[in-house]
């Protein structure tokens, strides 16, 4: 039999995963200084300026709440959605309510801040996590529901250049509406917030979540998950044969103890990888507005940079994986990304020293973020196949709980981690990259103990082959 990617298929589920990257990078992007702010005027009677690095611990634990959140629920909505049989499918009920709650959510978190409502904004910002969670776990779910194992790492590549196609769009609002320029035009001593211009930010996270929305019913209207199904029966088991594990995985019973090792390796490393890339992301707009005193924008634009890293890695993955197995794609992929943030030390404690507070954002770390953009996508498009190649197709959206339980959890103590270690008064943001190398070697270090499990080749349409354009 011969496999063939239906890359329109494909490409119509990545507008979920364009959903999602789109509301992340704006949450992630703003909310962490929406915080700083507030915490500044709310514990040292004035803006954050002077006192940043001081409330970054309760930015964390903040941030770290959010993601408690989604470590318990991803996994709940998971088994749920398994477990769910409707006319619209298994998976479109969550898809469809944690869209417009969230969406419904989110456009108020920017309001409240502006009328330095601390208690709001947090509020609204655990709102729209939860209805997230409740999103993210089934929409991630659709691709390896409908794809067979052996092209999951070529169909994962093209659902996360969708996701990152939505979190450049993100990245692009950012810049036409600048926090940094909003907190920078502050009134008189008492820093009023609510005589600033209020739609330079709130229209981004207005239009994140009018686009999520319509990314949302796009892929409601286009995907019939139960036609869809009936049609894959064959290809899906046919693909069953040739997973990339240890032994044969059963639909029924008990893990074997050669499979459950592999899973617990691959999210243990997987849980320190994202304790190096989500603390760095984290604290990466207060890097640049604090430390380097730089524009916001500069910041936008090497996130844009490192997504365009990303998109060329996503591309690759796939053929990588097909060459040289996804264990060294991914083990490729954690020592580009470490080299990264060991260059980024070298520069900051040598030719970097006098950049910070310069008010300019160096060339050289956008050069940095370009090649770990290509590192953390080799990582991200081999790793979720590889766990969800470990279950039987009726426990995916609970083995996607696992991996995103993994990365949640990670998410959850990191920022707390890193916001700690930040009130030190010998460390400042420009450790943060000397953070992010100590968990990536711990992260290599694990993932080297899988086993590289070899499977025989199998026929896979190439070229225009395999454009297969039926719905």
């Amino acid at each position: 039999m011969e496999l063939k990617l239906n890359k329109k298929r494909t490409c119509t589920i990545g507008f979920a995963f364009f959903g999602i990257l789109l509301l992340w990078q704006v949450y992630d992007s703003w909310c962490p200084t929406f915080l700083t702010e507030l915490f500044g005027k709310a514990f040292y009677g004035g803006d954050a300026s002077s006192n940043h690095e001081q409330v970054q611990y309760l930015v964390g634990i903040v941030m770290a709440l959010d993601n408690l959140a989604a470590l318990i629920l991803l996994p709940i909505f998971g088994r749920l959605s398994d477990r769910t049989h409707t006319r619209i499918g298994k998976r479109m009920p969550y898809i469809l309510v944690g869209t417009f709650v969230s969406a419904a959510a989110f456009p108020f978190i920017p309001v409240l801040f502006h009328y330095n409502n601390m208690v709001g904004t947090i509020t609204l910002m655990a709102i729209t996590v939860c209805f997230m969670m409740m999103y993210r776990n089934p929409a991630v779910s659709l691709m390896p529901d409908v794809t067979p194992k052996p092209l999951r790492s070529s169909a994962n590549g093209i659902i996360n250049i969708m996701g990152y196609l939505g979190g450049a769009c993100a990245t692009v609002l950012g810049i036409f509406f600048v926090l940094s320029t909003y907190l920078g035009t502050k009134e008189g001593s008492q820093s009023s917030w609510q005589y600033h211009n209020i739609w330079a930010i709130e229209l981004p996270f207005l239009i994140a979540s009018v686009l999520m929305v319509i990314s949302a019913l796009f892929l409601f209207f286009k995907i019939d998950e139960n036609r869809i199904e009936e049609e894959m029966k064959e290809e899906m088991a046919y693909g069953e044969s040739l997973a990339e594990v240890e032994e044969k995985v059963e639909a029924e019973g008990p893990m074997s103890a050669a499979n459950k090792r592999m899973l617990i390796l691959i999210l243990a490393a997987e849980f320190f990888w994202f304790m190096a890339d989500n603390g760095i992301n984290t604290f990466m707009g207060n890097y640049t507005i604090y430390y380097l005193g730089a524009s916001t924008s500069s910041n936008m634009i090497n996130t844009i940079i490192g997504g365009l890293g990303s998109v060329i890695g996503f591309a690759i993955g796939g053929m990588v994986a097909a060459k040289i197995g996804r264990k060294w794609s991914v083990c490729t992929g954690l020592g580009i990304s470490l080299l990264s943030y060991i260059n980024w030390i070298v520069l900051t404690f040598t030719v970097l020293k006098g950049a910070a507070g310069s008010g300019s954002f160096p060339v050289s770390i956008w050069v940095i973020w370009f090649v770990k953009g290509i590192g953390m996508s080799l990582v991200h498009v081999n790793s979720f196949p590889m766990v969800v190649e470990l279950c039987s197709s009726d426990k995916i959206g609970r083995f996607t709980g696992y991996y995103y339980a993994a990365s949640m959890a990670a998410q959850t103590i990191t920022p707390v981690a890193l916001g700690t270690l930040l009130l030190h008064p010998d460390i400042n943001f420009g450790y943060l990259p000397v953070y992010a190398s100590v968990c990536m070697v711990v992260s290599l270090a694990v993932f080297l103990l899988i086993k590289n499990v070899k499977v025989n080749k199998v026929k896979i349409a190439r070229g225009f082959e395999a454009f297969n354009t039926e719905d």
